[in-house]
């Protein structure tokens, strides 16, 4: 990967049986790869083996941790890839979201999300401000599917193209412009590295309140 180009990871959330993550994240691959200016990884939390109980700070990581953490690590920009699951998000991501809290920090996160007719977007609603907690930035614009069945035919092409399309562009505009920025942001004076927990301190002339 050259200095001028984004990484972007892409995180295939669900992990159920039947699932049809692949599809809607082989075909997002494709759209960002064409887009010219980003190296693609795609990461299936169904073959990442993640344990589910997460271990005490001064543990060190379980080996299938240690493995994705520099995948993780290396991304400039992240693009989740998300069914619903009970009105909500699948629990493999929660769990991976835990076990790498600090790798979110100060980098872009877009949606793309699927379903029936809520189209995944309250999975994306929960989603959010678990990452705005994690300090990473949320782009304005996603892609989701609704009926996601009648949406892609049997070679994983959407039917309608060029809608999905140029939403899943200006997505990776946005996407690529808060890489660029953050990265160059972080360069120059790392994420976090002010004094937290300091006190403004005022000063009162007798008689005022």
């Amino acid at each position: 990967m050259t200095e001028d180009r984004m990484r972007i990871v892409i995180i295939i959330g669900g992990v159920q049986a039947g699932r049809s993550g692949h599809t809607v994240a082989n075909w997002f691959a494709s759209q960002a790869c064409r887009h010219g200016e980003l190296d693609v990884d795609i990461i299936d939390l169904a073959k990442t083996w993640l344990p589910d109980v997460l271990t005490d700070g001064g543990d060190s990581p379980p080996r299938p941790v240690q493995d994705l953490a520099p995948w993780l690590e290396a991304a400039d920009a992240f693009v989740i890839v998300t069914p619903e699951h009970d009105r909500g998000f699948p629990a493999s991501l929660k769990n991976a979201i835990g076990w790498y809290g600090e790798v979110w920090k100060a980098k872009p996160v877009g949606f793309v999300s699927y379903g029936g007719p809520a189209a995944g977007l309250r999975a994306v609603d929960a989603l959010k401000p678990i990452f705005t907690e994690l300090h990473a930035v949320s782009v304005q614009e996603a892609v989701f599917f609704r009926d996601l069945a009648t949406q892609f035919d049997g070679d994983g092409h959407p039917v309608d193209p060029g809608t999905c399309n140029t939403v899943a562009k200006s997505m990776l505009d946005q996407l690529l412009w808060w890489a660029l920025a953050l990265r160059e942001g972080r360069s120059k004076r790392p994420y976090g590295s002010w004094t937290s927990g300091s006190t403004i301190r005022t000063t009162h002339q007798k008689g005022t309140p």
